[in-house]
């Protein structure tokens, strides 16, 4: 079984940052690209300041915090990615966005290499067909925050080897994370349970049934939740939250699976949550302001 040394990671928004942190910790050197440069500027920042903060509460130490930086590459151009063990995919949740990138790395890498999405609901066997080594194609989910949240949700497509699960989980442990293996299927497990309860809670808002406020408060307050579903979605990204209901009810063809029409309007309107400074709730502190 190969030993992950070596990762690119291609996406270097919120979630795109979060792996490239949390595997530079784990010891690997990362390659993070983004077909805008600013945003991989803004994602060194970011993580620079993240483990910045690590070290100050003590949670690493500062040694720890300068290696893992160090170990970081931004790169331009996606042929680099030539060289690596595993390729995570953190792009937007577009099945035409994320088959050409995979179709493209699977002439750029070498046979051996891993290509991963960590997508949140398509399809990972009708990815693996974009390539020309399905067994070699699998899912890490990760979860939003990631260097917080300790579950990575592995989903093996129909072709996805033994050899290729285990590699992928054994890396997953040396993250320090906990990874849980489903099988592929719209939404998997996470997204299946999670988006129809966010969609239900945007239902209630739309039906004026409660303000998002209170929606939000009845759910923590009442349920013990940590945060409150339409807050949640806000921290996910409402365009996210809709291209999975959209996943979901196609996927499944159910009616339950619909849309909020809210859901819908405030995405058009480009309301999108934490990253627009303002969805279900209003925010000081979004990306680029």
């Amino acid at each position: 079984m190969v030993t992950i040394q070596n990762v690119s990671v291609v996406g270097a928004g919120q979630m795109g940052r979060g792996i490239t942190q949390v595997a530079a910790l784990a010891g690997c050197r990362v390659l993070l690209h983004d077909t805008d440069d600013a945003r991989v500027s803004a994602a060194l920042e970011a993580i620079g300041s993240a483990l910045a903060s690590g070290a100050s509460k003590g949670r690493i130490s500062p040694e720890e915090a300068a290696m893992a930086l160090a170990r970081i590459v931004p790169c331009g151009n996606l042929s680099a990615a030539a060289e690596v063990e595993l390729v995570i995919e953190a792009a937007t949740e577009n099945m035409a966005v994320k088959k050409k990138i995979f179709n493209n790395l699977d002439g750029i890498c070498g046979r051996r290499t891993i290509l991963a999405s960590n997508t949140s609901s398509l399809s990972l066997t009708e990815l693996a067909a974009a390539t020309r080594r399905p067994e070699r194609v699998i899912g890490m989910h990760f979860m939003n925050p990631v260097p917080v949240m300790k579950l990575v949700e592995i989903i093996r497509g129909l072709r996805t080897s033994d050899e290729t699960y285990a590699e992928t989980a054994a890396l997953v442990a040396r993250m320090g994370k906990t990874a849980l293996e489903v099988r592929d299927f719209p939404g998997f497990v996470s997204n299946r349970v999670l988006m129809p309860m966010i969609n239900e809670a945007i239902y209630a808002v739309y039906e004026g049934v409660a303000s998002a406020e209170t929606v939000d408060g009845i759910m923590k307050l009442g349920m013990n939740h940590p945060m409150g579903p339409l807050a949640l979605a806000d921290l996910i990204g409402l365009d996210t939250c809709l291209a999975v209901m959209e996943t979901l009810h196609e996927g499944f063809g159910d009616s339950k699976y619909r849309p909020c029409p809210l859901l819908r309007s405030y995405v058009h309107a480009g309301w999108l949550g934490r990253k627009s400074g303002r969805g279900f709730h209003g925010y000081d502190d979004a990306e680029g302001s």
